[in-house]
């Protein structure tokens, strides 16, 4: 995994945890994904726009609101992954909640994670994307195109409000179905998309994102906690 991780910006675990911890993080999630009380301030709609329905609806920092999500097997187990791919100083820096609501039809566009974060020094980062539903292209699913170095490209919001695109090459671009209780790993500089939800159900997704202590260190010194505002940071 280490091997392909360096050497194409990613991969896939087709079954990470078991069906009782899917549905125990299935039913956390829908309990933040009903209370727009309790997220808000952390929860926006990535297609941007005035639409008075949220397309896909994204609750950053989940956690902070139930702490129940940190004592699941999952955040340990991925942790564990983390630090054996970049090393031990690899640590939680933020989570998030990505929901595809039936029949919204709306892709997330290509993009780079980095391009939301400010420079640092140590480039080191992992994304681990879990399918909380079984995913395929029609709901939603991954698509990732292989790593060719660690720089940023010009980025711009999709929308008013909407999530950062880019345009790029994507005759390599590999489609990722999962299984529930699957995952994919990304590194932050790794284009990757996903086609809009045209099926009857949720495409529910959890995001773990890790980077080096001290380049959260440096974040936070600067502002930073994945709270607030959606701009490109990383020019």
């Amino acid at each position: 995994m280490k091997d392909l991780f360096l050497k194409q910006g990613y991969f896939k675990v087709q079954k990470l945890i078991n069906p009782y911890e899917v549905k125990q993080l299935q039913e956390l999630y829908n309990n933040l994904l009903e209370d727009e009380t309790k997220t808000e301030g952390l929860r926006s709609d990535l297609a941007g726009g005035d639409s008075n329905t949220e397309r896909i609806t994204q609750i950053m920092r989940p956690s902070m609101n139930e702490p129940k999500l940190l004592q699941t097997n999952t955040y340990e187990l991925v942790t564990t992954i983390v630090k054996d791919l970049l090393g031990p100083d690899m640590e939680l820096d933020f989570d998030m909640l990505i929901n595809k609501a039936p029949h919204t039809d709306t892709p997330t566009p290509w993009h780079q994670d980095a391009a939301y974060w400010i420079k640092m020094p140590d480039k080191r980062s992992v994304s681990c994307w879990i399918a909380l539903d079984n995913v395929y292209e029609a709901n939603g699913c991954m698509w990732f195109i292989p790593k060719g170095n660690d720089q940023v490209l010009p980025h711009k919001p999709s929308a008013k409000g909407g999530a950062l695109c880019c345009e790029t090459n994507v005759d390599n671009a590999e489609c990722i179905p999962l299984d529930e209780g699957g995952c994919t790993f990304h590194d932050g500089f790794t284009f990757h998309y996903s086609k809009g939800n045209s099926t009857n159900t949720q495409r529910r997704a959890l995001i773990l994102n890790f980077r080096p202590k001290d380049m959260i260190s440096l974040e936070r010194e600067q502002g930073v906690d994945h709270t607030g505002e959606r701009k490109v940071r990383n020019k």
